[in-house]
C-alpha cells in the first residue's frame, strides 16, 4: 500500500485542479512565516513590558532624590540659620510639653519596676522565714508558742505582701501601655508631621527662589511646576498638623483618666498594707478588678523562659 501524503510537503494550488506550478505556494513556508511573526510580536511586547517597568523605577527613584536633596538643603539652611520655617508656637510648645512629660514618666515606670522587684524578694524572704519558724516551732518545744506566733506574722505579712504586689504590678503594667503605646503612637505621628513641615518649607523655599528670577518660557513651566509641587506638600502638612492636633487632645484625655485611676489605686493599696488593714487592702483590689494568680502561678512555665 502507498502511504499518505506527508501534510508537511503538501501544497495549495491556486486556479483549480491542473494549474501550472507557478501557482503553487508551500504550506510549509506559510506555517513558519505565521510562527516568526508571532514569536517577534511577544518578543516586542515583553521588551516594552519590561522598558515601561525599568522607566517607571528610574521615575520613582529620581522624584525620591530630588525631594532628598531638597529636603537636606532646606534641613542645612534651617541648622546654619539660613533658611525660614514654619513655626506653630502653640504645636510646638504642646509637642515639647509631650516629651518632657513622656521622660517623667519613664522615671516613674523605672522606680516602680525597681520597687516591685524588691518588695517581690522581700516578699519571698518572709515566706521562707515563715517556714523556718514553723519548722523551728515543731522542733523546739519550749519556745513552740514564740516560734508559731513569729511564724503566722510572717505568713499574715506575705499573704497581704502578695496582694499589694497584685496591686503594684497592675498600676506598672498601666504605666507602661500608657508611656510605651499611647505616647509612642502620638510622638511617631508627630515625626511624620515634623517630616511633612520639612518638605513643605523647602518647596516653599524652591518657589520662591523661582519666582525672584526670570521671566520667561522655561521658567514660568518650570515656576508652575513648583506651585503645583508646593500646593501638594502643603495640603500634607496641613493634614498631618491636624492629625497631631487631635491626638494630642485624645491623648491627654486618655492620660489624665488613667493616671487618676492608678495613682488612686497606689495610694490606696500602700497605705491599706502598712496599715496593716488587710481587709481594706482586699477591697482596693476589688475595686479596681484586679485578680491576683494563684500561688505558684508566679513562676514561667519551660516555654515562657525560652
Amino acid at each position: 500500500m502507498v502511504s499518505g501524503p506527508n501534510l508537511n510537503e503538501t501544497s495549495i494550488v491556486s486556479g483549480g485542479y491542473g494549474g501550472t506550478a507557478d501557482g503553487i505556494i508551500p504550506t510549509s513556508s506559510i506555517k513558519g512565516s505565521n510562527m516568526h511573526h508571532s514569536i517577534s510580536s511577544s518578543s516586542m511586547t515583553a521588551e516594552e513590558t519590561t522598558r515601561g517597568v525599568a522607566v517607571e523605577k528610574l521615575e520613582t527613584v529620581r522624584k525620591w532624590g530630588l525631594n532628598t536633596y531638597k529636603c537636606t538643603k532646606q534641613m542645612i539652611s534651617e541648622r546654619f540659620g539660613r533658611g525660614s520655617r514654619t513655626v506653630d508656637l502653640e504645636l510646638e510648645a504642646q509637642i515639647e510639653l509631650l516629651r518632657d512629660t513622656k521622660r517623667k514618666y519613664e522615671s516613674v515606670l523605672q522606680l516602680a519596676r525597681a520597687l516591685t522587684n524588691h518588695f517581690y524578694n522581700m516578699v519571698q524572704t518572709q515566706h521562707a522565714l515563715g517556714d523556718t519558724f514553723a519548722d523551728l516551732s515543731q522542733k523546739s518545744p519550749e519556745l513552740r508558742d514564740e516560734f508559731g506566733f513569729n511564724a503566722e506574722t510572717q505568713k499574715l505579712l506575705c499573704k497581704n505582701g502578695e496582694t499589694l504586689l497584685g496591686a503594684i504590678n497592675f498600676f506598672v503594667s498601666s504605666i507602661n501601655t500608657l508611656v510605651n503605646k499611647t505616647m509612642e503612637d502620638t510622638l511617631m505621628t508627630i515625626k511624620l508631621y515634623e517630616n511633612a513641615r520639612l518638605e513643605f518649607d523647602a518647596y516653599r523655599t524652591d518657589l520662591e527662589e523661582l519666582s525672584l528670577g526670570p521671566r520667561d518660557a522655561v521658567a514660568m513651566a518650570r515656576i508652575e511646576a513648583a506651585q503645583q509641587q508646593y500646593q501638594v506638600h502643603k495640603e500634607k502638612y496641613e493634614r498631618f498638623r491636624s492629625d497631631v492636633i487631635i491626638k494630642l487632645k485624645f491623648l491627654e484625655e486618655n492620660k489624665v483618666k488613667v493616671m487618676h485611676k492608678q495613682l488612686l489605686l497606689f495610694h490606696n493599696a500602700i497605705s491599706a498594707y502598712f496599715a496593716g488593714n488587710q481587709q481594706q487592702l482586699e477591697q482596693t483590689l476589688k475595686q479596681f478588678n484586679i485578680k491576683l494568680r494563684p500561688p505558684g502561678a508566679d513562676k514561667p512555665s519551660w516555654l515562657e523562659e525560652q
